[in-house]
């Protein structure tokens, strides 16, 4: 599964345990993605925050998150999560798969509507060109509707995913969908 050893949903105990029944719960299972932070509990109690706050995120869609964290991940070379989020549009967010690989050819060919497309943009600028981003980038997105608030938590988002694209490239997790 990985580099670590993690503990598996059946000799899970106490909050690691809580928290796998409750990824069971939502996913159907416990993903590699999850058993792989079981090392640190700590961890995996933040990295569980994390997702519930963005699967509940009242502007931010759950294609353009999966969008973000595909193409993030791409960059940074890490298979596992451009895999999963390749799935995650695909069987959960209705895109098909040429329109998956039209976004990883070209981010500006993605299905996403026009103010989910200026977002997913604005994120990939920020991830490789952080000096790069001014003030006429930030009146466009409120140009669309976007709060300041929806900006900085679609930044934090790809940055986040990024730390985790390391961490899952350094410890070799496993693909498991």
């Amino acid at each position: 599964m990985t580099l670590l050893i993690t503990q598996g949903p059946e000799a899970a105990s106490g909050a690691v345990a809580e928290t796998y029944e409750a990824v069971a719960k939502l996913f159907g299972r416990v993903p590699n993605a999850v058993r792989f932070y079981s090392s640190s509990p700590a961890l995996l109690a933040q990295q569980w925050d994390s997702i519930r706050y963005y699967r509940n995120h009242p502007a931010l869609s759950a294609a353009l998150l999966a969008s973000i964290r595909m193409l993030v991940s791409k960059n940074n070379d890490c298979e596992y999560c451009v895999g999963f989020n390749e799935a995650l549009l695909i069987n959960m967010c209705g895109q098909t798969p040429d329109e998956v690989a039209a976004t990883k050819a070209d981010p500006k060919a993605t299905p996403l509507a026009e103010k989910d497309r200026a977002m997913l943009l604005f994120v990939l600028k920020a991830m490789a060109t952080p000096h790069a981003v001014s003030k006429p980038d930030l009146d466009h997105l409120r140009g669309l509707g976007w709060t300041d608030g929806d900006m900085l938590d679609a930044v934090a988002h790809g940055a986040r995913n990024t730390a985790v694209d390391i961490l899952f490239n350094t410890f070799k997790i496993e693909r498991d969908f």
